[in-house]
């Protein structure tokens, strides 16, 4: 494994850019029609590096213009997350939710003459996925770029893709995708596709460098060579001057060449670098180049120019409402490594909490109809216990750890989507019967069905971080868990201590 001093000392130093320059930009490009960033986010771990946005788990035309109208009413910056949750999806059921997302976006911006619609408002597209390069592509921006270019007759000259998430340890540096060493290995770099990650069996992969990731995944559609690389060089071409105009000329420069979707891929490491590139993207769209996006969490909070929201504090995460007396509601189902370990800490340390698990094998067990009512019988027999737990203090509600494997990726996707149905039903009917102080979901899948079935959101705003950089606090504005913090808490992120941390600070027993 290469040490990251090492390999970035072949590179220039990061130009400082304050996120004031690019929301200036950005404001600038805006003064005369107005233009929202609409985040396809295919599960909702994406909202974890912003503050302040509106997020829709509902996809009508009028929940768009609910959120576009938030937007200007509040004069929040010009980003809505949707969550499509398409990572649990097969393609054929992934592409036609991209599309019909994207149709009644435009529909509500007015870009295809919707009644109501805001005609001055422009839309540009990101499809947020996961930081170590799991998920649909080219599938899903592929999908996006046909869809505006069937509605509106706009052709996408290039999709930038860029999938760093420092913040979790993941940075691309010379067109290879790393993951960063912690403990022992602080200061390693281990490309990721070496990683537990890139063995995932719905969405594997064998290649780091990210323009080999690009031909490998589009099975040859894009030659590795015909992919363009911004590098630290260009990133950071403003380094010796320390000018950020120099570093967005060379960026809108090298994506001149851009034709008909070209894959654009960009080195990240530092917030300095996410913000470089958002000015040298916003130079480029000026000289008329069409962008789509393809990204980690962190890109979107660059590219508005928003600052990085400082953690939530314990009165923060329940400001404005009043915090219930029953337990809190901790419910894991992500079975990568780095979640099990801090299920472990968290059990081992918050003595006062309830520990109850669903069976997998006994909801897998059988799909007849005499197993289904079996399932449901054993779903109210946990959600009793739950309920009885909640009324003494916390729970922490998770799947078995045995993970049942399968090398068939439908036949994978179908048992996560059998545990993710149990975990919602139990969720909703407690939600139901005794609501909970708080709810943590923690793993993609996990928190995207919990959050649109489990509590019933359909409109939310992400508040911030619980944790500096990651884990994400939502407040819903409706539905049956109105004034209930939702905690979205990405499997793959975090040490074995943050579950525990953020636990702590909404807990009254721990």
């Amino acid at each position: 494994m290469p040490f990251e001093a090492d390999v970035l000392a072949a590179f220039p130093a990061e130009v400082e850019i304050p996120a004031e320059l690019v929301a200036n930009a950005v404001a600038a490009s805006s003064a005369a029609s107005p233009r929202v960033l609409v985040v396809l986010d295919d599960d909702p771990t994406g909202t974890q590096s912003v503050a302040d946005l509106p997020v829709l788990t509902r996809w009508d035309v009028a929940d768009f213009t609910w959120a576009f109208a938030h937007i200007r009413e509040n004069k929040t910056k010009p980003a809505v997350y949707v969550l499509t949750n398409t990572r649990s999806l097969d393609p054929a059921e992934a592409a036609a939710r991209n599309e019909e997302i994207v149709r009644n976006a435009l529909a509500a911006a007015g870009a295809t003459g919707g009644e109501g619609a805001d005609s001055m408002l422009r839309l540009g597209f990101v499809s947020r996925s996961d930081s170590t390069l799991r998920g649909h592509y080219p599938l899903e921006p592929d999908v996006i770029a046909a869809t505006i270019a069937a509605a509106t007759g706009e052709v996408t000259d290039g999709v930038v893709i860029v999938p760093a998430f420092p913040d979790a340890g993941r940075v691309t540096i010379g067109g290879v995708h790393y993951m960063r060493g912690t403990g022992a290995d602080t200061g390693k770099l281990t490309p990721v596709a070496e990683t537990e990650f890139a063995k995932d069996a719905s969405f594997g992969f064998a290649n780091s460098e990210m323009a080999k990731y690009v031909e490998e995944k589009s099975q040859g559609r894009f030659a590795a060579g015909s992919v363009i690389v911004l590098d630290l060089n260009t990133i950071r071409a403003g380094a010796a001057a320390g000018d950020p105009a120099i570093s967005a000329k060379a960026i809108a420069d090298a994506i001149e060449s851009a034709t008909d979707s070209t894959p654009i891929v960009a080195d990240i490491v530092t917030e300095n670098d996410f913000r470089a590139l958002a000015l040298g993207l916003e130079e480029a769209e000026h000289r008329g180049k069409k962008l789509l996006y393809r990204v980690g969490p962190p890109f979107v909070r660059g590219r508005i120019g928003q600052e990085i929201r400082t953690a939530l504090t314990s009165d923060e995460a329940y400001a404005g409402n009043t915090p219930s007396t029953a337990g809190g509601l901790i419910v894991v189902g992500s079975h990568v490594g780095v979640t099990t370990r801090q299920l472990k800490a968290l059990t081992e340390q918050h003595s006062a909490a309830r520990i109850i698990e669903i069976d997998v094998e006994r909801l897998l067990a059988e799909t007849d109809t005499a197993a289904e009512n079996a399932a449901d019988g054993y779903i109210g027999t946990v959600v009793a216990d739950v309920v009885s737990a909640l009324r003494e203090g916390d729970v922490i509600l998770h799947t078995s750890r045995l993970l049942i494997r399968t090398d068939d990726a439908a036949e994978s996707l179908r048992i996560a989507r059998t545990v993710s149905a149990a975990v919602v039903a139990v969720v909703n009917r407690t939600l139901k019967t005794f609501p909970p102080r708080f709810v943590i979901a923690k793993g993609g899948i996990t928190s995207s069905d919990v959050a649109a079935h489990g509590l019933e959101i359909r409109h939310a705003i992400v508040r911030g971080p619980m944790l500096p950089g990651i884990v994400s606090l939502w407040e819903p504005v409706d539905g049956p868990a109105k004034g209930i913090p939702y905690i979205v808490f990405a499997g793959n992120v975090g040490d074995d201590q943050s579950l525990a941390e953020v636990t702590r600070k909404l807990s009254n027993t721990f």
